[in-house]
């Protein structure tokens, strides 16, 4: 059975960073890529990062480029949503995914870019 626990989010000021985990189970977590999704209040899921099994590939949405970093501890099994120079823009309850499968998401974080 998939798992995957969100955490790290909170309340920021514009320009603030956040590091986000979320904890994998219940499959080889090492040979699956992993994604991060969010969505904001009254829009779609918007697709936001994404890396390969190994941690050696990794793709980002152009609204957090150079912003957003995602890594991987694959002893850990967690995937991990560094998030500087955070904008009002990034609020949004913020989710990770067993490759692009939404139906595997968990709760989510919610994280609050706000002055």
């Amino acid at each position: 059975q998939v798992q995957l626990v969100e955490s790290g989010g909170g309340l920021v000021e514009p320009g603030g960073s956040l590091r986000l985990s979320c904890v994998a189970s219940g499959f080889p977590f090492n040979i699956y890529g992993m994604t991060w999704v969010r969505q904001a209040p009254g829009k779609g899921i918007e697709w936001i990062s994404r890396i390969s099994g190994d941690g050696k590939s990794v793709d980002y949405a152009d609204s957090v480029k150079g912003r957003f970093t995602i890594s991987r501890d694959n002893a850990k099994n967690t995937v991990y949503l560094q998030m500087n120079s955070l904008q009002i823009e990034d609020t949004a309850v913020y989710y990770c995914t067993r490759a692009s499968d939404l139906r595997t998401r968990g709760q989510g974080t919610q994280v609050t870019v706000s002055s």
